[in-house]
């Protein structure tokens, strides 16, 4: 595999590091994070004019029609610099409109930066398993009544508009009888409780309390959802392991800075051969998961939904794995001073920690890939 970007993913890349460098800076960064709302208005009208939002929206509605593998270039910049800016929620939310043909206005919308997208998915008793849904949708003359809640929807306050997943037929946990719907976030009977994570990041628990939407509120086919979000799901995880890389790249290349500084009996500690041996063991981890995460972002697009989820888990495993590593490692080498607030260092460590848990931990994505048939045609 071609592991070089072209010259037009190149430039933006640099564009954004300049960004994020100039004007999003650590203590930026640490201001942005203590303010009320815990993000920023400015930096997220920068990345418009960037053209981030733009990037994956269809030509049709002003937007780039890019890739997967240019979002991976956009999220690993974004992982560099620790942005905490709500572009991960919007971009899965851009993508369920995609790939539900449907709300053309707001896709205009979410490219101009205009209006921000949050998906609220997860319930607080169904763990990873976004399939196991009790928020309940009733059709009732030509609207929809909505009840129930959702849990930690990333940036689900901060939001302009929701895609909220509700059963409309079936049990619990079937797959079938699942329904989306596209909802504006002020929609009378809505409220969002927001908090900040442990990275921080913000996120809200969203109550629907007899929440009235229109018929044309839903999104896809009736009943018919889950494969929307099987599907959006693993291009959220494909960009979540890409701002992955790019935190370990910034976290390991800090950690190289310390060794050749920091100094004990008189040598930089980057002299001592344990410690070089953990950083090579560190970029050992750091490349095997670029590995995969490219295949999963070539795959992600894959109209073999089996070969797309091996190949998004196996990254999303791999990923949870390198991360702990190199975060342990860098944390470690740094000393005492990688648990303070004062370095990027466990900051970064905390990012990687939460995306871990995200979309998915380790032992999921390993569990979901052994249960593919090719895993186990190929044993």
């Amino acid at each position: 595999m071609d592991f070089d970007i072209n010259p037009e993913q190149q430039q933006l890349a640099d564009a954004i590091r300049r960004w994020s460098e100039k004007d999003y800076g650590f203590e930026q960064r640490k201001h942005i994070i203590e303010s009320d709302v815990g993000v920023s208005d400015a930096a997220w009208q920068a990345m418009a004019e960037l053209g981030l939002m733009a990037l994956a929206v269809p030509e049709e509605q002003g937007g780039f029609n890019g890739s997967a593998l240019d979002m991976m270039v956009v999220m690993q910049e974004l992982g560099r610099g620790l942005v905490i800016e709500p572009f991960l929620a919007h971009a899965v939310g851009v993508e369920f409109l995609k790939l539900a043909g449907s709300h053309t206005a707001w896709l205009e919308q979410a490219a101009a930066g205009e209006k921000k997208i949050a998906c609220a998915l997860g319930e607080k008793h169904a763990r990873y398993d976004l399939f196991d849904i009790t928020t309940q949708a009733h059709a009732e003359n030509n609207t929809y009544r909505l009840q129930g809640e959702k849990s930690v929807v990333l940036h689900g306050a901060q939001a302009d508009y929701l895609i909220v997943s509700a059963r409309t037929a079936g049990s619990d946990r079937d797959k079938s009888g699942i329904s989306l719907f596209a909802i504006a976030a002020d929609t009378k009977g809505i409220t969002r409780k927001d908090y900040r994570t442990n990275d921080g990041m913000r996120a809200a628990t969203i109550s629907f309390g007899n929440v009235i939407v229109p018929a044309d509120a839903l999104l896809g086919e009736l009943h018919q959802g889950w494969h929307l979000i099987d599907q959006a799901s693993d291009y959220g995880v494909v960009l979540l392991c890409a701002e992955a890389l790019g935190a370990m790249e910034s976290l390991t290349q800090a950690t190289l800075e310390y060794l050749k500084t920091r100094q004990q009996f008189g040598v930089p500690i980057g002299k001592f051969q344990a410690l070089q041996h953990r950083m090579a063991e560190m970029l050992m981890q750091l490349e095997q998961a670029r590995s995969l995460v490219m295949l999963a972002a070539v795959k992600v697009a894959s109209t073999d939904p089996e070969e797309r989820r091996r190949t998004v888990s196996a990254a999303k495993a791999r990923i949870g794995m390198a991360a702990k590593f190199i975060g342990q490692q860098a944390v470690q080498m740094h000393g005492g001073m990688g648990v303070t607030n004062e370095l990027p260092a466990p900051h970064y460590f905390k990012r990687l920690s939460m995306i871990e848990l995200s979309f998915g931990d380790t032992d999921h994505h390993l569990a979901r890939f052994i249960a593919q048939p090719g895993f186990k045609q190929a044993a």
